[in-house]
């Protein structure tokens, strides 16, 4: 049998606080928390209004150094209706774009990125009337 869907994401992140205030920002609704890892590390569910819990932030005890995102990873992409609504919003909570809104490709969809206190990266994807 083959996978049938992605359930969830995790990123790790040094500060609950930030983290969960830049996501908040982003529309995710924290869902569920538990103690993992031999009660060693915290994992905090979120999700998006309508959506299951996608995103999984866990947080390891003792862990004041950042992460080293590596090479590998290479975003996290949402939909939006309105970028530049959207970005307005954001910047109210001091989330600036990478670099300005622009268009994927030809025929392609406006989109920007913007990056998490953890240094991931998030692309928003107009989804609504270009």
């Amino acid at each position: 049998m083959t996978a049938t869907e992605i359930l969830h994401t995790c990123i790790r992140v040094v500060d609950e606080d930030r983290s969960l205030a830049f996501y908040r920002s982003l529309g995710f609704e924290e869902r569920d928390r538990k103690r993992v890892g031999g009660d060693t590390a915290t994992v905090i569910f979120l999700g998006l209004p309508g959506d299951g819990n996608r995103l999984e932030l866990t947080l390891n005890d003792g862990r004041a150094e950042p992460y080293d995102v590596g090479t590998g990873y290479g975003h996290i992409a949402l939909a939006v209706a309105d970028l530049h609504t959207e970005l307005a919003r954001l910047a109210e909570f001091g989330i600036q774009p990478e670099r300005p809104p622009y268009v994927s490709g030809p025929g392609g969809s406006m989109i920007c990125f913007v990056g998490d206190p953890d240094g991931y990266r998030i692309e928003l994807i107009q989804t609504g009337d270009r």
